[in-house]
C-alpha cells in the first residue's frame, strides 16, 4: 500500500462530460503501474444540485457542492476537472490556479480567444499543473497511426483528410442551450472541430494555414428551455424561439509545415452519425484511418511485397498498441475499448504529471496547445469571411 498522501480531486460540472472525469479519477489507479499515491474522490460540483448529488452517489465521491467557488475555497482538493460552459472557463481556472490548485480544464479551451491567450500566458508562470482534455490523444489505435507516422511507414505524407459528423442538432425542436450560443467558431466548430483539428496536429504536425473555408447555420432557431439541460438531451421547451449564434457545420483546406494538405469538415447536424470522428492520412508508401465507431481497430495499408494480396487490413486493438497493454483489465486483442478507457487514461496521465511519477503516461495537452487549436478555428473564420482566402495560423510556440 502507497505511503503517500493522497491526491484530493474535484470535477465542475455533472454533465456527461463530467461524469467521464469523475468516472475517469475513480478507475486512475487501477490502470499501469504503481506509483500514483492514492486518489481520493472528495467532490462534485454543479448548480444543479440535484445532478451534482446523483454524479457523487454513481461514482463514489464523498460530496455534491453547489458551486465551484466551493471547490476553490477548499483546501484540502488538490486537482480539478473543469467540465462546464466554455464562457465560464477562464474565471475557474483563473480562481483555481490562484488557490494553488492543479487544472485539467475541457475543450475548447475558453469562450474566446481573448480569454484562452490569458489562460495561456498564466500557464508560463503557474506552480501548478494546467492541462486540457483532448481525450483522444488517448486512443489506442490514434496513437498507433500517430507512430506510423513518425516512424516513416507511410512514406511522405500527401493527404489527410478528416471529419467529425454529429447528429446531436438534427432536431429542429432541440433546446436552444449555451452550445447555440456565441460567435462564428464557438458552434461545431468549437465543440467537436477541436477535437478533429488537434488530432490531426498530433498525427501529422503543425498546421500553418488554413483556406476555402465556409460555415453555415441549417437551423437558424431553436426553442428556449424551460430549465437545465443537461448535455445533448432533450428538455422541455416553450413556444418563444431565439436565434441560433453559431455554424452548424464547416470545411476548409488546411496547409501543414511539411508541405502536406488536410481536408476537414466537422457537423452537428449530420443525420445518423452519433459520433463521427475520423480520419484518413495516406502518404507515398501506405496509409491508415480510424474510425471513432470503431473504436478498437484502425485500418492500415503498406505496400507488401506481394502484390496479389495487397490491401487494408483491420488492425484490431491488443497489447501491442499504445495504452492497451496495463490499461485493460483484460489484456488481450479484440476485447473493445472506447471512450471510457480514455478518460481514465487521461485522468491517469493528469495525476502522473501531479504526483512526478517515476514512469508516467505522455503528458496531457498545455493550455498553450489549447489555445492554438483555437488560433486555427479563429483563422477558418476569417477565411471564410474572406471569401475562402488563404489565412495564416501563428506559429506554435
Amino acid at each position: 500500500m502507497s505511503t503517500h498522501a493522497p491526491l484530493s480531486v474535484a470535477v465542475i460540472g455533472a454533465g456527461m462530460a463530467g461524469r467521464s472525469h469523475a468516472a475517469g479519477y475513480r478507475n486512475a489507479n487501477t490502470v499501469f503501474g504503481a506509483g500514483l499515491p492514492p486518489v481520493r474522490l472528495a467532490a462534485i460540483a454543479d448548480a444543479n444540485v440535484a445532478l451534482g448529488e446523483d454524479a457523487a452517489r454513481r461514482y463514489g465521491y464523498e460530496k455534491a457542492l453547489p458551486s465551484w467557488e466551493a471547490v476553490a475555497e477548499d483546501p484540502s482538493i488538490d486537482a480539478v476537472s473543469i467540465v462546464v460552459g466554455n464562457d465560464l472557463h477562464r474565471p475557474i481556472a483563473e480562481a483555481l490556479v490562484a488557490a494553488g490548485k492543479h487544472v485539467l480544464c475541457e475543450k475548447p479551451l475558453a469562450g474566446s480567444l481573448e480569454d484562452a491567450r490569458a489562460m495561456a500566458e498564466w500557464e508560463r508562470t503557474a506552480d501548478v499543473v494546467t492541462a486540457v482534455g483532448y481525450t483522444f490523444r488517448r486512443s489506442p489505435a490514434i496513437a498507433a497511426i500517430r507512430e506510423h507516422v513518425r516512424r516513416g511507414e507511410l512514406g511522405d505524407l500527401t493527404l489527410f483528410s478528416g471529419r467529425y459528423w454529429c447528429d446531436y442538432a438534427t432536431d429542429p425542436n432541440g433546446p436552444l442551450s449555451w452550445r447555440f450560443k456565441g460567435g462564428p467558431g464557438s458552434g461545431a466548430l468549437g465543440d467537436v472541430g477541436a477535437h478533429v483539428i488537434d488530432a490531426a496536429e498530433y498525427v501529422a504536425g503543425p498546421i500553418v494555414s488554413v483556406s476555402g473555408a465556409s460555415l453555415s447555420t441549417q437551423i437558424a432557431k431553436r426553442p428556449l428551455p424551460l430549465g437545465a439541460v443537461v448535455g445533448h438531451n432533450a428538455a422541455p421547451v416553450s413556444d418563444e424561439t431565439g436565434e441560433v449564434e453559431n455554424e452548424d457545420t464547416a470545411s476548409f483546406t488546411a496547409r501543414f509545415a511539411s508541405g502536406l494538405v488536410g481536408t476537414f469538415s466537422v457537423s452537428r447536424t449530420a443525420f445518423g452519425l452519433p459520433n463521427g470522428l475520423s480520419f484518413d492520412v495516406l502518404g507515398l508508401g501506405g496509409r491508415a484511418a480510424f474510425d471513432q465507431h470503431r473504436p478498437a481497430e484502425y485500418l492500415f495499408d503498406d505496400a507488401q511485397p506481394e502484390a496479389r494480396t495487397r490491401g487494408a487490413r483491420h488492425i484490431i486493438a491488443g497489447p501491442n498498441l499504445p495504452y492497451f497493454a496495463g490499461g485493460y483489465p483484460m489484456e488481450a486483442p479484440g476485447v473493445g475499448g472506447g471512450n471510457a478507457e480514455m478518460f481514465t487514461y487521461q485522468a491517469r496521465a493528469f495525476l502522473d504529471q501531479i504526483a512526478g511519477v517515476a514512469d508516467p503516461l505522455p503528458a496531457c495537452a498545455t493550455f498553450a496547445d489549447a489555445l492554438r487549436t483555437m488560433e486555427i478555428i479563429q483563422a477558418v473564420v476569417d477565411s471564410s469571411r474572406n471569401d475562402g482566402a488563404v489565412t495564416p495560423v501563428p506559429s506554435a510556440a
